[in-house]
């Protein structure tokens, strides 16, 4: 079971959070076209190493996280605000 550290709360089992996709997609402009929006919201990658993902603390404080996990091994390397800077570790796994 993953255990996030919310700024807010502390550590906590993952099943007070609920993952809400990737954080490194950026939101196309509004005047992009229905191509680029199609794939903003149905292509997705599956990264295997490091990765930024959005969560939610949805039976604690409800803040948005910012959570950068290892998605073979699942450790967890950092979780930060939406708007703290964040880095993504090299992978040497």
């Amino acid at each position: 079971m993953l255990r996030i550290l919310c700024p807010h709360c502390g550590v906590r089992d993952e099943t007070e959070f609920r993952y809400r996709g990737d954080a490194t997609t950026a939101r196309p402009a509004a005047d992009s076209g229905e191509t680029a929006f199609a794939r903003y919201v149905y292509d997705r990658a599956n990264p295997k190493g490091w990765h930024a993902e959005w969560w939610i603390h949805v039976a604690g404080c409800r803040a948005v996280l910012r959570v950068v996990r290892h998605t073979v091994t699942h450790e967890i390397h950092s979780v930060t605000l939406p708007q703290a800077p964040f880095d993504i570790p090299v992978d040497a796994r």
